[in-house]
C-alpha cells in the first residue's frame, strides 16, 4: 500500500532537508539504496530498503514537501514522524493512503504511538 504525508497550504519556499531524511532512514535501515535520478515530479529522490516485512521504498516529490511511502503501515508511520520531526512546527501536515481511506493531521510533537491511534480510529 502506498502511504503519504505532505504538507497542507503555503509553505513559504521550505523544503525537506534531504540529507537530514536519508541520514535518518539509514539509521533505521543501513542497506538503503538511493537513487536521485530525477523520474518523475514525484519521484525525484528514491530510497529502497529492506523491513522487516520485505522491501520498501519512498520517494520524494520533487517540491520536498511531500513524501510517498511504499511500505507497510508501521513503516509508514515512522517515516511519517520522522518527516514531521523535520518540517518546521508551524506547517500542517497530513498522513494518509492514496485510497485516502484515512486522513489525519500530524501535528508536531507526534509520536509513532499517537500516529497509530489516529490512524486506527479513522480507518
Amino acid at each position: 500500500m502506498t502511504f503519504l504525508v505532505v504538507v497542507e497550504g503555503d509553505v513559504g519556499g521550505w523544503r525537506i532537508d534531504r540529507d537530514a531524511l536519508t541520514d535518518a532512514i539509514r539509521a533505521r535501515w543501513p542497506r538503503v539504496e538511493i537513487d536521485s535520478t530525477l523520474r518523475s515530479e514525484v519521484r525525484s529522490l528514491i530510497w529502497q530498503f529492506e523491513t522487516e516485512n520485505g522491501p520498501g521504498e519512498a520517494y520524494l516529490h520533487e517540491e520536498g514537501t511531500c513524501l510517498y511511502m511504499d511500505v507497510w503501515e508501521e513503516d509508514a508511520i515512522w517515516l511519517a514522524i520522522v518527516f514531521r520531526r523535520l518540517t518546521p512546527t508551524h506547517l500542517e501536515l497530513v498522513f494518509c493512503d492514496e485510497g485516502y481511506t484515512f486522513d489525519v493531521r500530524l501535528r508536531a510533537g507526534t509520536t509513532e504511538a499517537e500516529l497509530t491511534a489516529l490512524v486506527n480510529a479513522a480507518g
